[in-house]
């Protein structure tokens, strides 16, 4: 099996608290209560090049972050519920989606939460490679398919599922009041579209691909309000030679 080297940790935490539409149990666990189920707060996380790239055409994840970057993104893992990355970012990058600070993992479970955030992934073919790494490390998974039948039925609770708003029902039934989405393109649009995500954070890295067919951060869609409609933009943060922007889509600016 040919892999691509995994780049996907490049986002960086929220500058404060991010507010949600439910508070958390006391305790910090995820556990269920007798309120009625609130779909979690959605982050769409991001890093594009000035020319709007996610990644070149090569056969490695194109580095767009840095160092920095990558710290607080783990960060930003470890205080959400969940995070969420589609099939082919796990094909295409072998991604694990892991919290890799020892000590913010101790943190999690001293305040009462699972060592690493519940991770999440979307398949439309209900085929996947049972020996990515994905599978083999870090806690509870969840496969979203549009089929019942998946390759990893043996390794991770699988449902079925017909629109992305379904997933929020099922995953805010679970008592997941942060998700974090780390791609890829047609996961983020598919978000987009459907009006589903209560912040973006992009982070712009400072260089050019100049590659027509590089992937980039969303496919061409019908976006709720068209291009006529401005999102809000919250904040604009320096981390080292990336820019990263806040912007809330749900508020118009």
């Amino acid at each position: 099996m040919t892999v691509r080297r995994s780049n996907i940790l490049t986002e960086i935490p929220l500058s404060g608290p991010y507010e949600v539409n439910a508070a958390q149990p006391a305790n910090g666990s995820t556990a269920l209560s007798s309120d009625p189920v609130t779909r979690p707060h959605v982050l769409l996380s991001v890093a594009v090049s000035l020319d709007g790239h996610i990644d070149d055409r090569g056969t490695e994840r194109f580095p767009l972050s840095n160092d920095e970057d990558f710290d607080h993104v783990d960060r930003m893992r470890a205080e959400s519920d969940a995070i969420l990355a589609g099939a082919e970012t796990l094909r295409r990058d072998n991604a694990r989606l892991l919290v890799y600070s020892d000590e913010r993992r101790a943190r999690r479970i001293a305040d009462g939460k699972p060592e690493f955030p519940l991770r999440v992934t979307v398949t439309r073919s209900g085929q996947l490679d049972p020996d990515l790494r994905f599978w083999h490390c870090g806690g509870e998974r969840l496969v979203y398919s549009k089929t019942a039948e998946t390759t990893v039925g043996h390794l991770a609770e699988t449902k079925t599922f017909s629109d992305f708003s379904e997933i929020l029902d099922d995953l805010g039934a679970r008592g997941v009041r942060k998700l974090m989405v780390e791609g890829g393109t047609s996961i983020h649009t598919a978000f987009l579209e459907a009006g589903l995500a209560d912040e973006i954070r992009v982070a712009v890295a400072p260089m050019l691909i100049g590659q027509a067919t590089a992937p980039r951060f969303v496919n061409p869609a019908e976006f709720p309000g068209g291009p006529a409609r401005r999102f809000h933009l919250e904040d604009v943060t320096k981390v080292g030679d990336v820019a990263v922007l806040r912007y809330f889509p749900k508020v118009t600016s």
